[in-house]
Order: C-alpha cells, then sequence, then structure tokens
C-alpha cells in the first residue's frame, strides 16, 4: 500500500489516487463503516479517508447567533456542534478500522482538525493526513501536520491566494516535502459553474507540488475532467445506496455511482496516454493509407513529368509526395504505364 501512496508523488505515473470520503454516512454505526468498506473496495477506491474528531475540538456548544446554522441543508440541526455531534467518527472506532482496511488491503487515514488528534493519529501510524479547506488558516495545526514527516493533502476551497500562499509555504517551512493540493468548491452540492477546474493547472505550475481534486458537485463528470487536466487524486464522498438520510448523503455519491466514476477515471486515463508524437500499434497497419507518387497516366520514354501524369495519391508504396517538385519537368527514360492490375 506504500507504493500506491508514493506513486502519487510519481511524475512519470498516470495512475490516479481515488479517495473515498466516508465522512459522516456511518451514521455513527461501525457496521456501516464495515460495509463502506467493502464495497469500496470491491469497486477498486485505493483509500478510504474518514473524519477524526470530537465536536468539542472544533467548536463550542453555544446558542450564540455566532455558532448557528443558516442557509444551508444543515440548518435543521440548528447548531454547530449539534451538526458535528451527530457527524462525529468515535476514536474508539479506529483500532478496529485500521486492522479491517490491513485485511482488506485498502489504505485509511484521517482528516485532522486538532493538534490532539494528530498526536493520536501519530500512535496508530496514519499514513497520510488530509487537511480539510476550513483548516487551511490554523497555522500550528499546519506545522504540526508537517513535522510528521508524512504526506499531507489540503483542500483550497475555503481559501484566497494568500490563503493556500501562507499554508504551502508552513508546510514547506515545516519540511513537508510530500504536499497535495485539492482544488476545491466548498459549498454543498457545488455547482457546475463554480467548479473553476481550470485552476488545476495553475496550482500545480504555481506551486510545484502534486493537484488533485475534491469534488463535491452532484454527479460524476467534474471528477473525470479534472483528471483530463492533471489531477492525480480524486476525492469525493461515498454513500451506501439506501443510506441517503446521513449527514452527508444529500450531496455523496452512492456505491453505483462511485463505481461509474472510477471506471470513467480509469478510461480517461487510457485515453490520456503519452504526450509523444507517434504512429499508435493499432495504427500501423492503416499507414499503406498514406499517399505517394504514382502515375496517374501513361507516359512515353522522352516525356516530361508533369501534374497531369504524375499524382499524390493513395497508398504510399510509391515515392514520398516530398520530391514531386524534384520529378516535375524531368523526362521518362522508359515507357510507364498506369497500373491497373
Amino acid at each position: 500500500m506504500k507504493d500506491k501512496i508514493n506513486n502519487i508523488f510519481n511524475p512519470k505515473s498516470k495512475r490516479v489516487f481515488v479517495v473515498a470520503e466516508m465522512s459522516a454516512n456511518h451514521s455513527q454505526q461501525i457496521k456501516y463503516a464495515y460495509k463502506i468498506i467493502d464495497y469500496a473496495k470491491k469497486i477498486g477506491v485505493d483509500a478510504i479517508k474518514i473524519q477524526l474528531y470530537k465536536a468539542n475540538k472544533i467548536t463550542i456548544n453555544s446558542k450564540n447567533v455566532d455558532f448557528k446554522i443558516k442557509n444551508s441543508k444543515w440548518k435543521k440541526f440548528n447548531t454547530l456542534y449539534k451538526l458535528y455531534k451527530k457527524a462525529e467518527t468515535p476514536y474508539k472506532w479506529y483500532d478496529d478500522l485500521s486492522q479491517y482496511c490491513k485485511k482488506k488491503k485498502i489504505i485509511l487515514f484521517s482528516s485532522v482538525f486538532d493538534t490532539d488528534t494528530v498526536d493520536f493519529l501519530e500512535k496508530k501510524k496514519c499514513p497520510i493526513y488530509k487537511v480539510a479547506s476550513p483548516e487551511i488558516t490554523d497555522i500550528p495545526l499546519l506545522e504540526k501536520v508537517a513535522k510528521t514527516g508524512k504526506p499531507v493533502i489540503i483542500s483550497s476551497g475555503l481559501a484566497n491566494e494568500e490563503d493556500l500562499n501562507l499554508a504551502i509555504k508552513t508546510l514547506k517551512k515545516n519540511k513537508c516535502k510530500r504536499i497535495v493540493i485539492l482544488k476545491c468548491t466548498s459549498a454543498y452540492p457545488a455547482p457546475p459553474n463554480e467548479l473553476n477546474l481550470s485552476a488545476i493547472k495553475m496550482i500545480e505550475n504555481k506551486y510545484k507540488t502534486t493537484v488533485g481534486f475534491s469534488d463535491h458537485s452532484l454527479g460524476v463528470l467534474a471528477p473525470t475532467i479534472a483528471v483530463s487536466l492533471g489531477a492525480k487524486v480524486i476525492e469525493k464522498h461515498i454513500n451506501l445506496e439506501k443510506n441517503q438520510k446521513s449527514v452527508d448523503g444529500f450531496f455523496s455519491l452512492k456505491i453505483s455511482e462511485f463505481q461509474k466514476m472510477i471506471n470513467n477515471i480509469r478510461e480517461t486515463e487510457k485515453i490520456i496516454g503519452s504526450s509523444n508524437i507517434i504512429v499508435s500499434k493499432s495504427s500501423i497497419n492503416n499507414l499503406s493509407g498514406r499517399k505517394s507518387l504514382y502515375v496517374i497516366r501513361n507516359i512515353d520514354k522522352g516525356e516530361k513529368f508533369t501534374k497531369y501524369n504524375i499524382g499524390s495519391i493513395r497508398p504510399s508504396f510509391g515515392l514520398h509526395p516530398k520530391h514531386l517538385k524534384i520529378i516535375l519537368g524531368k523526362k521518362s527514360k522508359k515507357n510507364l504505364n498506369l497500373v491497373k492490375e
């Protein structure tokens, strides 16, 4: 599984690293978490990501207006604390989920929202750390994950250019050498006209890092386009077929849809291919379909070659057409007849 992680940072590799974000779609029942892992493995997911946190580490239990949820699909939870409490992934699950994923040979890693969780996960040998876009300004947290020496995946959804500059500078200053920046739009679901996937190339060129796409839009089209634009990591929320009432179910992909997305990604990898200009193996048999110079009218000995008796036509077994100008005006040394049989 280490090879899969190392492959993310291999510039010669064309294979996309697909991350299934479980988030709150386990509905706080570990049996659902196991089922998601089972299906994810079956459909070819590379890694499962969980969100390990305690609600009181992200926010406080307050009814103050600052902590109320407005204009959101989650407004029924009323406050941030109630939402995060409902969406928690219990810490006590980690060992069981980790062992289960090892058995299934699928990578498990987590988002981190506070420094204590980093300490917890370091003891558990978590292989990758994800920093969600709301934490992109949490400089102490970025310093902490950078110093672990593990790969860090960071989302850009709630960051302007200044924020992202500071975040990447912080990670690199603290000797983080393997960074993935995920282009992201932090709306749920994200509208297609605000995905701005053209930024993938810009991010790669400016920050000299691996770039991916964390997708919150509906459907499977956007990740496929992102891969064609150079995304090496795709992260998307996954959910069981009949669990759409979970906290994040309204914008997550069902297993069957996730399978379709992976199929599209793998097909896109093949289509992208290499940047070399060559005749493909499957096209070699059709090389004879190119043009060459042939006699198109009978030519007597001593007659001049003209555009009326020499033509550039298919197939390619004659002289290369680049020689036509040299031949025109020259005299034939023998009778040349039009080939009919």
